[in-house]
Formats: structure tokens, C-alpha cells, sequence
């Protein structure tokens, strides 16, 4: 309750309209919130909030991009826009420390009303709309179900909290009611049309927080209903494994098709949420715990690279591959943030998304021996697109024949606020597995 109260309280801050001021109480808040006492239950509850292992890195993750959301977009700052990234922290907050099946509902819901006046109002193109009426109706359609189980749940056992035990079930509809709204959201192949469109016609922020937290929303929420219901999750995990090994192959593919630079960073976005989809459908501690880390990971490195395409974008007005050729030439020392997230992208070490996805094919291989062959795969195309994206870009001829150094200093802090995480949660790792 204390971190609700502290964000209510930077509501006046939205009137100076002073983001180094905003960036600074949000990193306060960052630490204050690292220094709670996390169990692995659920720990320091108050009026229905409640932190675990699974809320504890996910709403650092929400203040983390939070505030980098604020610092990518300093010639936009307005009231409104200000007053929009604080409506999403503390609605992120919510969603990932609420206890309540119906609060969780309602604020999954909430959260699509501020990201569609940010996708609106500062978007590019006017296919925006289009992107938009994607995003609202794939959400809305798929979480409908979501709320009959949550009233089905009142109504029969007269309880809505997680920790609550419900006799189990062997419906599959009331698995695919309970899952679709999350499968959407995380997005599994097949579900996953409204992304591209949505993170192409978004602006740098809106992808930041579409890539970073709106996809960690599907996996927590799999999560969280995976432990209400075992069962169901163990009879009929195996439909949704089988789409997200060819789901995270064949999109694989697809992004070699790409003309678009942030189209197919977010198409990547699809083939590692498949991974951790398959992580957690295991149902195994490995799976959880690998899962747990790709979401943390891929929303830090995914964000990065957004940033980056955007950066290109402001330079040269287009985010073609065919255009932005020869980049080495035009901004040199980008290049090496290119090549770190391009290959942090692919799940090299020192990341953390290489031990991520270590894990992942560990518990895959508990669940299904032969997937390893598929994870090999997938892997392997993993690196030969995140290749492909930085020898496109940054080899061949520009159009110009001068070397300028195009970056500012507080794009460089941007980035290296993103590169830094990867790093650093590698060293502290064995907290998982005390």
C-alpha cells in the first residue's frame, strides 16, 4: 500500500512538467522497493496486495521502464503524456501484486486505455487506427471468457483469491477460457497478428512498454492460473507446447521476410515469448525459473532495441531495411550497442537471456525429450536473424560519404541503463536457487 500511496503523491510533479525530477523519485522508488523482504509466498500483504518471487522482478521491471520511458521521450513531455506513464506504473503495479482474480481482471483491462491514447496521440502513421482496433478488439475478445470463469468461481466457491484452493476440473473449454485472454496477451503464434502492427505504428515509448511489460502480462497471468488449476494446465499443456515449437519456427522465418526494422524486432519478441511459454507449460521449477528470467531479460533487451531503431528513424526518416544501409559510416559508435543487443537478442553470454534459455531447454527436455532438436533450432535461427538484423543495418554502402557521430549523451545513458540489468542480474542468480 505505501507504493500506491508514493505514486498517488507524484501526481502533482505532472504540473512542473520536470522529468529529471520525475526519473529521480521513480528510481527512488525502484529502491525502496528492492529492499522489501520477498518469501516465496506471498509477503507483505495489505488490502489485497501481495508480493512473491513472480511480483517481486516484474514490478521492477515496471518502474525500470518506466522511467526509461520517460527519459526516451524528453521533447514530448506534456501533462498528459506524463500523467499517462504514471497511470500505466501504477496500473502495472497493481496487475502484478494483486491477489484478487476480478482486480487483476479489471486493471488487465484498464491497461489498455492509456497505451491507446499514447499509440493515438503520438504515433506516426495514420494506419495507426487500424493498429489500435487490433490491439482493443484481440484483447477484449479474448478476455471476455476470462471474466465468465472469474464469475463462475465466485459464484461456486464463494472465494476469488489465488491462494484459495478450487476443486479441479477437466473441461477444455474452461482451460481455453481461463488461457486465451493470457495466450493473446503473451502473444502465442496464431494469436499474434495485432503485435506487429500495434509496435509499428507506436512510438518508441509505446513499443518500450508494449515489449517490456505488456508481454510479461500474458506470462504472469499463465502463471499465476497455473497454480490454481494443476490439472488442467498438466492435461492440456501439451496443445499449447506443440503450437509454440512451430509457432516460434515459423515465425522464425518470417522475420528473414522483413522490410522493417521494428516489425521484425517485434516478430523476435514473438519467437522468445514462444519459448517462454513452452518454459512454463513444463510446469516444472526449471521451466518457472527460466521463464521467469526471459521475461525479465527480453523485456530489458527488447526495449533496447526498439530505442535504437528509433534513434535510426529520427536520423533518417525511415525504418526500411533497404534505406538503412552502411550505418557504420553514419553513426560508428552506435554500432556497438547494435552488436551487444543483437547479441544479447540471440541469448549470448554474460546474459541473462543465455541462461535463460539454457533453462528453458533443460525443462523442455524433462517435458518432451526430443524438443531439444526443435530448441536447437529455434535457437539457431534466433542468432541468424539478430545476425542478419545488424549486418543489414550497419554493413554496406551509405549514401553519403562522411562519418558523423549522431547520438546524444542522454541516448547513450538510455542505452547503457538498459545494458546494464542484463549484466548485473547474471551476479546475483543464485538468489533463485537458495
Amino acid at each position: 500500500m505505501m507504493i500506491v500511496v508514493y505514486i498517488s503523491f507524484l501526481a502533482p510533479l505532472l504540473f512542473f512538467l520536470d522529468w529529471n525530477i520525475l526519473i529521480f523519485l521513480l528510481m527512488i522508488l525502484i529502491v525502496i522497493f528492492s529492499l522489501f523482504n520477498v518469501n516465496v509466498f506471498f509477503s507483505n500483504i495489505s488490502y489485497s496486495l501481495g508480493i512473491d518471487y513472480f511480483s517481486y522482478g516484474l514490478v521492477l521491471l515496471s518502474f525500470f521502464i518506466v522511467s526509461l520511458m520517460v527519459l526516451s521521450s524528453v521533447m514530448v513531455s506534456s501533462s498528459l503524456f506524463l500523467s499517462l506513464i504514471l497511470m500505466l506504473c501504477f496500473v502495472l503495479y497493481i496487475i502484478f501484486s494483486v491477489l484478487n482474480m476480478f482486480m487483476l481482471y479489471l486493471f488487465f483491462e484498464f491497461s489498455l486505455i492509456p497505451l491507446i491514447i499514447l499509440i493515438l496521440g503520438w504515433g506516426y502513421q495514420p494506419e495507426r487506427l487500424i493498429s489500435v482496433l487490433y490491439m482493443f478488439f484481440y484483447t477484449l475478445f479474448a478476455s471476455l471468457p476470462l471474466l465468465l470463469i472469474i464469475i463462475y468461481f465466485y459464484l461456486g466457491f464463494g472465494s476469488l483469491f489465488f491462494d484459495y484452493y478450487f476443486e479441479g476440473s477437466l473441461s477444455f473449454l474452461m482451460h481455453f477460457f481461463m488461457v486465451f485472454a493470457f495466450l493473446v496477451k503473451l502473444p502465442m503464434f496464431m494469436f499474434h497478428f495485432w503485435l506487429p502492427k500495434a509496435h509499428v505504428q507506436a512510438p518508441v515509448f509505446g513499443s518500450m512498454i508494449l515489449a517490456g511489460l505488456f508481454l510479461k502480462i500474458g506470462g504472469y497471468g499463465l502463471i499465476r492460473f497455473m497454480f490454481v488449476y494443476e490439472y488442467l494446465f498438466f492435461n492440456y499443456g501439451y496443445i499449447w507446447f506443440s503450437m509454440s515449437i512451430w509457432g516460434s519456427i515459423i515465425v522464425s522465418f518470417i522475420c528473414f521476410i522483413q522490410g522493417d526494422i521494428k516489425c521484425m524486432i517485434a516478430y523476435s519478441s514473438v519467437v522468445h515469448m514462444g519459448m517462454c511459454l513452452m518454459g512454463i507449460l513444463s510446469m516444472s521449477y526449471w521451466g518457472l525459473l527460466g521463464s521467469y528470467l526471459m521475461m525479465i531479460g527480453h523485456g530489458v533487451c527488447s526495449s533496447a532495441m526498439f530505442c535504437m531503431s528509433n534513434m535510426i528513424y529520427e536520423r533518417l526518416l525511415s525504418r526500411s531495411f533497404y534505406i538503412n544501409k552502411g550505418l557504420i559510416s553514419f553513426m560508428p559508435s552506435l554500432g556497438l550497442m547494435w552488436f551487444l543487443f543483437c547479441c544479447f537478442n540471440m541469448g549470448c553470454p554474460p546474459s541473462i537471456n543465455f541462461f535463460s534459455e539454457l533453462i528453458i531447454m533443460g525443462s523442455m527436455m524433462s517435458y518432451f525429450y526430443w524438443s531439444f532438436l526443435y530448441v536447437i533450432f529455434i535457437s539457431f535461427l534466433s542468432a541468424c536473424f539478430s545476425i542478419y538484423l545488424f549486418s543489414y543495418c550497419y554493413h554496406g554502402m551509405f549514401n553519403n560519404c562522411y562519418s558523423y557521430s549522431f547520438i546524444n549523451v542522454s541516448e547513450y545513458l538510455l542505452l547503457l541503463s538498459h545494458l546494464l540489468p542484463i549484466f548485473y542480474i547474471v551476479f546475483i542468480i543464485n538468489l533463485f536457487f537458495n
